[in-house]
């Protein structure tokens, strides 16, 4: 035991997680809740374009509008992360001012983040049903009555297990962004459990990620299930037959 305790490894990780472990969690998921915040601000509107703008939707698009759009989308969507980060650093010494820190990585983080942000939630999107939009064109709503009150509330829970995604993704590529100086738990992982050979933190560093990606995904999944209708009415039909057997039961 006193060996136990006497090893770098082990008293490295206890000053750590004393004073720093605690701050690499905070700006892990700070990093993580404003690209996510930026990223949707960007992808939501492009992925509500992406449909509404089609050929055929709500809102049609002149051509050349919606192949930039697709263009834009599927040009960054294709570029490996590590390597748009680095592409990006002019971009984050431009608004920034530098390119080395936990703030600087949020410029990756969101240009990574939107076209991905914007293929979910186009995803989500066409999974309403079009007989509840024509519904909605019947009855002399605006295009923008249609996206706000009827798209968007239609493909709430499939938009809720789209962001929770989008989430964790954001969340695995900040801890990556440790290898251009940014900070968090990715950096506590490379520089010092990885570079500096101490694989108890490497190890703690790793199990701290799957712990938050397990607590956010739990998250989202049970919220999306409570908003959506279908799982609600299927459990009320459920609970009302129930109910019948059990009042036929009794007579």
């Amino acid at each position: 035991m006193p060996e136990l305790l006497n090893n770098p490894e082990i008293l490295r990780l206890l000053e750590l997680s004393k004073n720093g472990l605690l701050f690499a969690v905070w700006e892990t998921l700070y990093v993580t809740v404003v690209a996510t915040l930026f990223a949707y601000v960007i992808g939501l509107p492009l992925g509500v374009l992406a449909v509404a703008g089609g050929e055929g939707g709500v809102l049609p698009l002149p051509r050349p509008v919606m192949a930039v759009i697709n263009f834009v989308i599927n040009i960054l969507r294709s570029v490996p992360f590590l390597i748009l980060m680095v592409i990006v650093i002019p971009l984050s010494r431009l608004i920034i001012g530098t390119s080395i820190g936990t703030v600087a990585t949020i410029i990756p983080l969101i240009v990574a983040a939107f076209p991905f942000v914007a293929r979910l939630v186009e995803a989500s999107i066409r999974e309403v049903d079009k007989g509840v939009i024509e519904a909605a064109q019947s009855m002399g709503c605006s295009p923008f009555q249609i996206i706000w009150k009827v798209m968007l509330p239609e493909s709430r829970p499939s938009l809720i297990s789209g962001f929770t995604t989008a989430f964790i993704t954001i969340l695995s590529y900040g801890a990556m962004a440790g290898a251009i100086g940014g900070g968090g738990l990715g950096s506590m992982a490379l520089n010092l459990g990885y570079q500096r050979q101490m694989k108890i933190i490497l190890w703690v560093s790793v199990v701290v990620l799957v712990i938050l990606v397990q607590i956010f995904q739990s998250a989202g999944t049970r919220a999306a299930v409570r908003l959506d209708r279908r799982v609600g009415d299927k459990a009320r039909r459920k609970a009302a037959r129930k109910r019948k057997a059990e009042k036929a039961g009794l007579q």
